[in-house]
């Protein structure tokens, strides 16, 4: 059975946001964002006087067609917190016996790895464009990325912890690595 019609609503804060078509652009105080939705058949429509509500519509679909309503409203919900307070992940290595070094390159975009299970080949690792890799000042085996878009933060952290993974050994054992400790706004939200 197919359902007639399907909707779900966003609400715009803090943000400018517009659409056209099915282009989704958000503007804040921390940047602006973009989104391609082409690729899905759905109306993306603004509402209100002030236009600070967007409406999805999917329109004669099946189960499938219809959970891709819900995915985009999670991905503008995401765009506005990102260009609102940005999101922030932190990555913590941990080692066994030979202390793995990290130093960032490149105005923060290169993390280099060296000393990884006392290797001596250094792993070199770009963020993807606009993500900021920084180290903690306190702690010292502590690494932070920050950016406006979660699917590119996200993404430079498996890519970290991807570069650091134990090859011909048992796993169980061996847990050397670098591991995302905590997801988190770069900004605290005002409550």
């Amino acid at each position: 059975m197919k359902t007639i019609l399907s909707n779900q609503t966003v609400d715009i804060p803090k943000c400018q946001h517009h659409s056209e078509g099915r282009y989704s652009y958000c503007e804040g105080p921390r940047g602006t964002l973009w989104r391609d939705f082409n690729h899905i058949n759905v109306e993306l429509s603004l509402l209100g006087k002030k236009k600070k509500m967007l409406r999805v519509d999917k329109w004669w679909g099946n189960r499938k067609e219809l959970a891709t309503v819900r995915t985009i409203c999670s991905y503008v919900q995401n765009m506005i917190k990102g260009v609102t307070l940005g999101f922030c992940y932190k990555m913590k290595s941990v080692y066994a016996h030979f202390p793995i070094n990290v130093g960032i390159q490149e105005n923060g975009s290169l993390v280099e790895i060296w000393n990884f299970l006392g290797e001596k080949y250094n792993h070199q690792v770009c963020a993807r464009a606009g993500v900021v890799c920084s180290l903690s000042q306190a702690q010292n085996d502590e690494l932070f990325l920050e950016g406006n878009d979660i699917v590119l933060v996200s993404n430079s952290g498996a890519l970290i912890q991807q570069a650091t993974t134990v090859k011909n050994k048992d796993i169980r054992k061996f847990l050397d690595g670098i591991y995302v400790s905590e997801k988190g706004t770069v900004q605290q939200p005002d409550e």
